[in-house]
This record gives C-alpha cells, structure tokens and sequence, in this order.
C-alpha cells in the first residue's frame, strides 16, 4: 500500500477517511492514470461530513484491514465529497439510480477505469443486513466480474454511459410561453399537497422551500386563498414539529414521516437559508407573529452556529450526530433526563407541551423527538392554570433544557464555505433584516458577501465554489451570488453590488452559457465524468441554477435597461418550461421565473441623495412594503451606471425633493414623497 493521500485535504469529510487502511485517492488524474497502469476498476465512495449512513460504512468497512486489502488488492479506491464537488456527485447519482432505482449516500460506485459505471449502490453492511448484501461478498464478487468478463463489464458501462447522457441533458421542448404553464404547474403542486400536515407528498417528508416561494408569489398576483393556505398550513405544521429544533432554533434535514416529528437531524445550511426566507416572507404577507418567531430562531440558529464570526461566512452543515452509534441523541431527550433538570411544575407543563412522557419517538432508545403537541391555552384547561402561567412555565422550561443541551457535546459543523449556499444564506438574513426590522441580520449577510468578493472572486473566473478549497468554479455559485449582490444592492443602496452583480453574470454567459441554457461546469471541461454535459432545471433539493439564472437575468435587465438579458431568460425557459409544467413541484423555481418574465414586477425606482434622511425614509417603506418579485434602483445625480427606468425620466425632472416612481412594464403611478403614500402605492399599483 503506497499510503493514503486523504490527510492534507480540503475536505473535512475527505480528512476523516485520512487513518483508514484504504489506499485512498482524492479525485484525480493519477486516479484514473493508476486504474489503467494497473489494469484495475474504481471503488469511488460519494459522501459527505454530516451523513451519517457515511460515517457508518466508514466505521464498519473502511476502518476494517480486511476488507482494505481487498479494496486495496483488487481496486483504486477514490474518495469524492459531495458538498465539495456536486457536479461530479450528480452525475454518478444518475448512473446508480439507473441500475438500483435509488440514490443518496454514501454512494458506492464501481468504475471502469475511463470512469464509467459498471456497478453501484449506496450503503452496503459489512455482513449481510437490511436485506443488502455484506460488502466484502460486494467487492470480491464485483472484482471477479471485472476480472473475467472484462468486454461485458465495459460494454455495459458504455450503454449506461449514453443513456445517463441523454437523460441529464434532455433536448429542449420548446412552446408557447402563456399563463396556461403556471396553471399546470401549480394544479400539480395542489394535487400533491398534504391537506392535513402541510407539505408535499408523504414519509419522507421534505421542505421543498422553493415550492413555497413560487406559491406565495403568485398568490401575490392572483390573490387566490388556497394558494397562501397550503402555505400556512406548511409553515405551521414544521414549526410544530420535529423537524423544527424546538430548543436550539433552525431546522433538520428532512422528516422520516409525514407529521414533520422524526427527522434526520443533520442540519444544511441550504435548508435554513430556504426556510428562513419563506418563513420571513410569510411573516410579511400574513403579519402572523408565529412567523416571525421562527425566522428569528432559525437566523439565531445559523448566526450562532453556522456564522464564522470573526471573518464573516455562513458554514456548510451540523452534524446529526456525536459518533457512528449515536442517532441524534444531542437533539433529543428522555423523560427521567427532562424530570431531572425541570421542576415538578415545569415538567408537568412541558411534558404536555411537547410530549415528553412514556416511549420517546426514536425507535433504538426510546427517547423522545421534541414536537409541539398541545399548545399553552389546551394545556391551561388540562392543567387548570391560567394561559399566562403557563406559558411563563414553558418558558423556564424550554430555558432550563436549553442551557442542559449546551453541556452536551455538540455534533460537528463542517466549516466549510460554499459560494452557492453562502448565497442563498446572504439573500435570506437580507429579507430577514428587512421583515423583522433586524439591522444585525443585514450586517452578518454583508460581512459574509465581502469575504466572498474579497477571496472568493477572480475577475477572470467568478466565485470559486468553496473558499480554500480546490479552484473549481460552478455554475450555481456564479448565479446565487448573483442574486445575493442584487439583494444587497437593493437593501443597501451601494452600487458596487450591481455591478458585480452584472460581471458575474457576464462571465457565467461567456463560461457556462451552452443555448438554450447553462451548463453546471465550464463549457469545454475536460474530465472523464465532466465530459457528459449537465444542466441543472429541477429543485433538487437546492434552486435549479438554471432557473435562478432566469431570474437574475430578468431582474438583472429592469435594473439595467438592458433588453438582451431579458431575451437569453426568455430562450432558457421557452426552451424547458413547457416540458417542466407537469412536475411544478420538483420546478418551482422555474416558474417563479416565468411567472417574472409574464408579469411585470412593481419597480421602485428612489431619486435622491442617498445621505438625504428624506430618501432614506422613502427607502425603507419601499423595502418593508410586501410585494412578492418587487425592484428597488437607487438614483442620484453624478450616477451615470445605473440608468433610470425610461418611462421615468420624464417625471424625474419635475422631482423637487427625493422622489419614489413605482412603475410596472411602461406604466407608472404619479410621484410619491410621502413614505406611507409609497408603501400604500407598491401595495396597489397594478397588483392584479
């Protein structure tokens, strides 16, 4: 064995697979120049830091020597982090769940060595369980395959090969662009809908943020009830739930069953930065204060444990767990654990609170998932205390249990800072600061964004994926950033903002732009895996990069008067909208585009000095003003980058004093100077 070459890596996924027998190689050339000296296949393991079925067969099979000589004996072994690298992790997702009908991870993948499948899984058990096979019988029986039916074994890899071509990278189906797509989009969302528990869908349950976002923007245009029901409905039903961390704010991953109560406690940031906004947004259209507590929590939560303070950034992820035996045991508790650390009065109440008596929820110990069983007023009546007690009891309680978590040892966070989920998290604290009035939330949004320009971003290539990481520059990072320095220009008023905002976009059209759409990786990438080409159009679970391209291009275009935006955005979703319709759940993003591109957004566009106070006011009722998919442009004399809105310029020169326009498409309503006027304005002018 030549050593394993994990220890200096960037990953600290990668790092913790550094002490295993495994002759392991990072992605490489010299990975697949040694598999063909050697005349060997691959062994690629796909996983990622916080997966817990990860750390599992990592325990069980790579830490064991005997089934590393095997490995070793028979096979290159090549260790990928799927946070780290997506886009190789998404093509290798495909090839598997052609074979199995199933993805995820870790995912075992077996390679010929130009790095096309032949054979794969996800988690394989050292010995024979949950009705898989053991994985040595795996490895030897997939070597001796190789070994002896080499033609076969590369024929098939080549058949699978083309047809994981064709059905990532789907030819476009083009057609007519009318409201008749939203309509077929959202009646596919309704017919999946969860009227009982909210969500989308059964066990698992996931939070599909996207879905939410597109429902309550067009709810926004059409006013339609049930739209801004099935988001209520959700919205309440996570918070109530498990999923929800009751004590420690934020969300989990994903619900195993369809009450939204036992999660996977693997905490993403990409899930909070989408939860955040949509439960900020429906604070905005609801005024519901419920709402505005679990955006508070849940930007608590990231600001505290997933915020590098000292230098600003938004980490990737928290662990769900302290060891591989361990299921989320820092997230949950046992009756005696509770009584022990609870008065007898507090206990009583939090017990009904949250369901804390008898057999817990988790299935291998027994203790108990924290979910919202009865509120303060049920248990009142049960209890015979009045409301106002009780809740002062639940909050003693909830303080009490908070500061016992604390001691505990915490599962670890993945320091990681990605470009593309920074982005999402930058957008969310800025619609934060705004909804709740949270000045601090757009501090730590900004500070991210300026260590992200300051050493992340290279004029000639972008943002580069993850900072410190391997100099791999994504299409999904060049366009979430995008859109996080268009919040920020909006909410700020610097200029600095839209003009990287404009670059970024420049140099995604020029790198990643393959018409009708983009590609996930630089046109002409040459890697054995890069070379099948990939674009991204379905929330999976992320935003569609495809799809925030589309908005950022039309937003982009109002900014900046510039037309050819606007028509790139309408050839991308010409080109797929139309084959997409039927699957609105899975492209919610996408037709939060083309709901954009037919409907003229509200634009408010602010004339005046930026230090004046009069501008500032008018400001900051064009911010807080809920209107789904509104502009904000900042204008003052001597500011020749940002154009006015053409079908303002002729009122601009009538302004004595700052001025808002709030306009639509190529009609305006009058000039307003009084900022209560403006936001009753934004609220109206041409809504329907």
């Amino acid at each position: 064995m030549s050593g394993n070459r994990l220890g200096t890596a960037s990953s600290a996924y990668l790092r913790g697979a550094a002490h295993q027998p495994v002759d392991w190689l990072p992605w490489s050339d010299e990975a697949f120049t040694r598999a063909q000296a050697e005349d060997k296949p691959l062994l690629l393991d796909i996983g990622a830091v916080w997966c817990h079925w990860c750390h599992v067969i990592d325990h069980e099979s790579y830490d064991d020597p005997d089934v590393a000589t095997i490995i070793n004996t028979h096979f290159v072994a090549v260790k990928v982090d799927r946070d780290e690298r997506p886009d190789i992790d998404a093509r290798y997702q495909n090839a598997v769940s052609a074979i199995t009908g199933q993805g995820g991870w870790p995912l075992t993948v077996f390679l010929t060595p130009e790095g096309k499948v032949f054979y794969g899984g996800t988690y394989f058990p050292k010995d024979e369980a949950y009705g898989r096979p053991g994985f040595k019988r795996v490895l030897l029986s997939v070597a001796n395959y190789y070994r002896d039916n080499r033609e076969e074994a590369v024929k098939a890899a080549e058949q699978l090969y083309r047809q994981i071509t064709a059905a990532i990278n789907p030819s476009p189906a083009a057609g007519a662009l009318d409201p008749s797509l939203l309509d077929v989009a959202l009646a596919s969302i309704r017919r999946v809908f969860d009227p009982a528990e909210g969500g989308f869908g059964g066990a698992p349950k996931f939070p599909h943020t996207s879905t939410i976002e597109l429902l309550l923007r067009r709810r926004g245009r059409t006013h339609a009830n049930d739209l801004l029901e099935m988001v209520t409905r959700t919205l309440e039903k996570m918070a109530r739930g498990g999923m929800h961390d009751q004590i420690g704010g934020g969300f989990h991953r994903y619900s195993t069953d369809a009450r939204w109560i036992v999660p996977h406690f693997e905490k993403m940031l990409y899930d909070n930065a989408g939860l955040l906004a949509n439960y900020a947004h429906a604070y905005q259209a609801t005024g519901a204060p419920a709402f505005a507590a679990v955006a508070r929590d849940t930007a608590d939560f990231m600001a505290s444990v997933l915020y590098e303070a000292k230098r600003g950034g938004f980490y990737g992820s928290q662990d769900a767990d302290v060891g591989v035996h361990d299921d989320g045991s820092y997230f949950t508790w046992g009756e005696g654990e509770a009584k022990s650390i609870l008065t007898d009065t507090e206990f009583a109440v939090i017990a009904e609170h949250y369901h804390l008596r008898g057999q817990g929820e988790m299935p291998h110990d027994g203790r108990h998932v924290l979910f919202v069983d009865r509120d303060a007023d049920v248990i009142a009546a049960v209890t015979h205390r009045e409301p106002d007690e009780v809740a002062r009891l639940i909050d003693s309680g909830r303080r009490k249990l908070s500061a016992a978590r604390a001691v505990r040892q915490a599962p670890y966070v993945d320091t990681a800072l990605y470009a593309n989920w920074n982005g999402m998290a930058i957008s969310a604290f800025l619609a934060a600061s705004v909804a709740l009035g949270a000045p601090v939330y757009h501090d730590l949004a900004l500070r991210a964004l300026d260590r992200f320009i300051l050493e992340g971003y290279d004029k000639s290539s972008g943002f580069v994926h993850v900072l410190g990481g391997p100099p791999v520059c994504l299409v999904d990072d060049q366009v979430q950033m995008a859109q996080a320095l268009l919040d920020a220009y909006e909410i700020s008023g610097r200029s600095r903002y839209l003009t990287l905002a404009r670059e970024t976009i420049d140099l995604a059209l020029r790198d990643f732009w393959d018409d009708p759409g983009f590609l996930d990786v630089k046109k002409g990438a040459r890697d054995t895996v890069l070379d099948v080409p990939y674009k991204s159009l379905q929330d999976a679970p992320t935003p569609s990069s495809n799809a925030v391209g589309a908005l950022v291009l039309l937003r982009l275009g109002r900014l900046l008067g510039t037309a050819s935006y606007r028509t790139v955005a309408e050839r991308l979703l010409a080109a797929y909208a139309p084959g997409l319709a039927a699957h609105g759940l899975h492209a919610s993003t996408l037709f939060m585009a083309l709901e954009d591109l037919l409907h003229e957004p509200a634009h408010v566009a602010i004339v005046g000095a930026r230090g004046d106070p009069r501008t500032q006011a008018l400001h900051a009722a064009a911010l807080s003003a809920w209107r789904p998919g509104k502009l904000i442009s900042h204008h003052e004399d001597g500011q020749e980058d940002i154009p006015v809105p053409e079908v303002v310029r002729a009122m601009q020169n009538r302004a004595t004093a700052p001025t808002a326009f709030v306009c639509a498409g190529t009609a305006c309503a009058p000039p307003v100077t009084d900022p209560r006027e403006l936001a009753a304005t934004i609220a109206s002018f041409q809504a329907a």
